[in-house]
């Protein structure tokens, strides 16, 4: 989205292919190749087999066609990331409605894309720091513009809210994202961390961590991030207010 918490709190695995079915349409029937389908197989793809399988020769074979031509779409591996990243920004604005609240649109732009780099979490670490220069890419700067725009903030310091609401998503997505691509070893290890190592720091060492021991552990994902978010739209919302007056 045009922009460059902790993973060890996430629970969950991911999300795989299951969810979204393969768009390749089988080795029968099937469609005809065009950049839309080669960008939701790579997305199928990479749900699956994580970013070491995105290469033209797998990405054929996952289609059903001959990786030569997929480059009558697609240039280069570069240019297909680009366009991942865009079709997920697209799908998060999918049945995106504004609302009559500036903050409340803002709330559920950046809760949407959230939600869908989780659900491609493989994807999602490729896209996240990426600018698309793309047709959602375009359209979610035009919404929050227009919305900071509505909430009274002149054009320079629209934009300097946008990259920072829009930072913030994107690497607190990228953070989450990149904790689900761990194997289930590693996740579990670290979520239990809170529980055990923590739980058994000693007073006399660490007296702040064990005062706090019982609620480390309480911390959930979602809880968080929509503090995190709540707290920063405070911040914005505080800030509107003096181009109000």
């Amino acid at each position: 989205m045009a922009g460059t918490g902790s993973g060890a709190g996430v629970r969950g695995t991911r999300r795989r292919a299951a969810a979204s079915g393969r768009t390749g349409g089988g080795r029968s029937g099937r469609p005809g190749l065009s950049p839309e389908r080669i960008v939701d197989g790579c997305i199928a793809l990479l749900d699956e087999q994580g970013p070491d399988a995105l290469t033209f020769r797998r990405i054929g074979a996952y289609l059903g066609v001959d990786p030569t031509a997929l480059y009558r779409h697609f240039r280069d591996k570069d240019e297909l990331v680009l366009a991942v990243a865009d079709r997920l920004l697209a799908r998060s604005m999918e049945n995106f409605t504004p609302s009559d609240d500036w903050r409340g649109t803002l709330r559920d732009m950046l809760a949407r894309s959230r939600e869908v780099y989780l659900a491609h979490p493989e994807a999602a670490v490729l896209s996240v720091a990426r600018t698309t220069r793309r047709p959602a890419e375009m359209a979610a700067v035009e919404t929050i513009l227009g919305t900071l725009a509505d909430a009274g903030f002149p054009p320079e310091e629209a934009v300097r809210y946008y990259r920072v609401l829009v930072d913030f998503v994107l690497s607190w997505s990228g953070l989450e994202a990149a904790y689900l691509t761990l194997d289930q070893e590693a996740r579990s290890g670290d979520e239990g961390a809170w529980s055990r190592e923590y739980a058994g720091a000693p007073a006399d060492r660490y007296p702040r961590i064990a005062a706090a021991s019982a609620y480390l552990p309480t911390v959930e994902p979602q809880d968080n991030f929509e503090l995190a978010l709540d707290l920063l739209l405070d911040a914005v919302e505080v800030r509107a207010a003096r181009f109000g007056d």
